[in-house]
């Protein structure tokens, strides 16, 4: 049986901010920014595993997503200020960060802006920013990635216009898009999605993700693809960088990439994952951040 979830909400000024708590009530915050598209009720550890590990894991819906008020031309930098409405809605005062994804570097804006409370990232198969140098960002990346990140550059409006389209579908069937990737996976992502329980739970979190419409996807795609926002080397916080070495979705030289630019990081590069891989990585990435509080 899936284990419940209760979405709860935030209001600020005009905007709502929905957001998930799981694990136990004395464990060390974390913040899960979702990938893209996607939601708070995203793939994440059994809550019998957060007890294990002693996080309280805080998954919130980015602007445009779900229940989240959009955000017009919102940055990847913003996702510091949402994180912030909900540090102080909670009492929080330090906690870890993980960004999966397209999370990745909404995860590393939070890391660089709010230096005084993050403990530790830990960010899993991101990208780099669309200007990093020396990179070449399409190299090894699927075909339907490429178009989509064209497209964003060349024409926000088609881009949206195909985003909405996209989500139509995947509102009628969840699937849909798992399906649409599936030609492009690679073996080891293709035997993590062919498991029903994990192929439901992505279709549940697309469907989820998408119920009230495309803006959040859309945002996504063009904060990804524009200005972060924020410095790299404004991070002071130990960063853990992971990615599978035969992903195509976020190419691994991104990763490479953003190793160099951080001042304190750690690097796992895993042969035989890919994309999906990050998914199965993550409890062993909440345990390393909780490690970060240990006493040395």
């Amino acid at each position: 049986m899936p284990e419940q979830r209760s979405r709860l909400e935030v209001r600020t000024g005009t905007r709502v901010l929905t957001y998930q708590v799981a694990g136990p009530d004395d464990g060390l915050p974390v913040f899960l920014l979702h990938g893209t598209p996607g939601s708070s009720s995203g793939p994440r550890p059994r809550n019998i595993v957060l007890h294990r590990l002693g996080i309280r894991l805080i998954s919130y819906d980015r602007p445009g997503y779900n229940g989240s008020t959009r955000l017009p031309d919102r940055r990847v930098a913003d996702a510091a200020d949402d994180v912030g409405i909900l540090v102080k809605h909670l009492g929080l005062h330090r906690y870890g960060v993980v960004g999966r994804s397209g999370g990745g570097p909404h995860a590393l804006a939070v890391a660089a802006q709010r230096p005084d409370e993050v403990i530790a990232a830990a960010v899993l198969v991101s990208v780099a920013p669309a200007d990093a140098p020396d990179l070449d960002w399409f190299g090894g990346m699927a075909d339907s990635n490429v178009e989509a990140y064209t497209i964003a550059d060349a024409s926000p409006t088609t881009l949206a216009e195909r985003i909405r389209l996209r989500a139509e579908r995947i509102r009628r069937d969840p699937e849909s898009l798992i399906e649409v990737l599936r030609d492009e996976l690679r073996d080891p992502d293709r035997r993590i999605v062919d498991d029903t329980s994990i192929r439901r739970l992505l279709a549940e979190t697309y469907a989820e993700a998408l119920r009230l419409g495309a803006d959040g996807w859309i945002d996504d795609a063009l904060a990804l693809r524009g200005n972060w926002g924020f410095d790299l080397g404004d991070i002071t916080a130990p960063v853990r960088l992971w990615h599978g070495e035969d992903d195509n979705f976020s190419p691994v030289s991104h990763t490479r990439w953003l190793a160099r630019q951080l001042a304190r990081c750690e690097v796992q590069v895993q042969p035989g994952a890919a994309h999906f891989g990050a998914m199965e990585i993550l409890p062993q990435m909440l345990d390393w951040l909780k490690s970060r509080t240990a006493p040395a």
